[in-house]
């Protein structure tokens, strides 16, 4: 029977949806995104994902709606180190729009229900006090009016509506002790939101499908320090997608404060959002504190990776087939890399103390993963560890990937220079040929 994209679609989404659930994850929905016809769909999307067990907590923006609203009335307003300065005018308007914003997103998550296969469901839409605001007072003789900052987060009263299995809304219009009204920015509520929330993931919406080149082809994956460097240029340009920018700085001040990850997509790409966070590769920009992909040893709830990325080669004839029992009982022997929790690629080291000797085996990476050579990577990760055990030389069988092995230094020999035991099990029908790297002469971190 012929597996469907839908039935192969499903089967790779199954590992993120288990990594995700019970997820807290901060969402950046910008005025820009909101005005978008298909803000539908992101907003069905949304609840999507939180049937799926994850915890929605949803800022939005309105800085276009704020602008157009207060051009109609004629209202001008000065902005100082890009911030809006609100008086008491402008701030009258900024209430409206945002308060109009709020019920329209909380009466579209609710028709998402009727009208997606999410009918039936049960969401709740929770908005309120949760954000404490301050003034942003006077900076160099330029007051900031209604224009203010966070000053505390109700975190328990948030974690309460979300372990309620509610999908919280916070716009940029926020209260003070004071009983006074204060204009946010959607950016900076959404930051301190997922710090305050230890969230998983903050995820925001821009024009383009994430952090562009030079080439034009979205950036899969960025530092901050590298996030820093994009920003600073695309601050030079003009042109550069106001909402790309925002988020990107959110991005380096979140994961700079602890938020493992952070997700840029496009607003007009269907189902990006769903696509960046149940795909192998994603479909937007992911900036992080560290890279994605994490080689290390492996343990036993590793077991499952490797059996996917082990059998079909098995079942072709690559690889010598090893029961599930067998490598339970070898997984320290194993190192993999990890990418997201799935385990992209893997190969194992086993064994011949009394010749000091090591055999590379079960070399196995993920088709979509074959083209930054993490085989290589994976062998030289093997090679230190064998020389750090004191083995003076490391050998592999193959029966198809011979020359892999040669480009990477090995050399062609015979079955009689097999360590005892592995001769003894040697199969002759297979037909395996043996390979040896020399470990005395390589440096240490080769």
């Amino acid at each position: 029977m012929r597996t469907t994209e839908l039935v192969d679609g499903f089967r790779q989404s199954t590992p993120y949806v288990n990594a995700h659930r019970g997820k807290t994850f901060v969402i950046m929905l910008g005025g820009e995104a909101i005005d978008q016809p298909g803000c539908r769909s992101i907003i069905n999307d949304i609840a999507l994902l939180t049937s799926l067990g994850i915890k929605i907590v949803l800022v939005f923006g309105a800085r276009p709606q704020i602008n157009d609203a207060l051009c109609d009335a004629g209202i001008i307003t000065q902005f100082h180190n890009d911030v809006r300065v609100t008086n008491n005018e402008s701030l009258k308007v900024i209430k409206q729009v945002a308060g109009a914003m709020q019920l329209d997103i909380t009466a579209r998550l609710s028709k998402s229900l009727s009208s997606t296969p999410m009918s039936g469901s049960n969401l709740n839409v929770v908005s309120g006090n949760f954000v404490i605001s301050q003034p942003l007072g006077i900076d160099n003789g330029v007051d900031y009016h209604h224009s203010g900052k966070v000053r505390r987060i109700d975190v328990d009263g948030i974690r309460h509506q979300l372990n309620n299995n509610s999908i919280v809304l916070l716009g940029p219009i926020t209260a003070s002790v004071t009983g006074e009204s204060f204009n946010l920015t959607a950016e900076e509520i959404a930051t301190q939101v997922a710090l305050k929330l230890n969230a998983d993931k903050m995820l925001g919406f821009c024009k383009e499908a994430g952090i562009l080149d030079e080439n034009g082809e979205a950036l899969a994956e960025l530092m901050p320090n590298e996030a820093e460097q994009v920003l600073a240029h695309h601050r030079e340009q003009s042109s550069t997608c106001m909402s790309a920018s925002v988020f990107l700085q959110a991005a380096i001040d979140a994961c700079r404060g602890g938020v493992h990850r952070c997700h840029l997509v496009s607003y007009e790409e269907d189902g990006a959002l769903l696509q960046e966070l149940f795909s192998l590769d994603g479909i937007g920009t992911q900036i992080a504190p560290q890279s994605s992909e994490q080689l290390r040893s492996a343990t036993i709830s590793d077991i499952n990776g490797i059996i996917n990325l082990i059998r079909p080669l098995e079942e072709q004839g690559y690889l010598v087939r090893r029961s599930r029992e067998q490598l339970e009982i070898e997984i320290e022997q194993f190192t993999v890399i990890d990418r997201d929790g799935v385990i992209i690629a893997c190969a194992a080291l086993y064994p011949f103390d009394e010749d000091k000797m090591g055999e590379f085996a079960s070399l196995a990476v993920h088709p979509q993963y074959r083209d930054a050579d993490r085989g290589s990577i994976l062998l030289r990760s093997v090679i230190n560890k064998a020389k750090r055990i004191g083995y003076k030389s490391l050998f592999a069988l193959t029966t198809r990937s011979i020359h892999w092995f040669l480009e990477q230094g090995f050399d062609c020999v015979g079955v009689e220079d097999l360590p005892d035991k592995k001769r003894s099990l040697y199969n002759y029908q297979r037909r395996s040929k043996v390979l040896k790297l020399d470990l005395t002469g390589l440096p240490k971190n080769r």
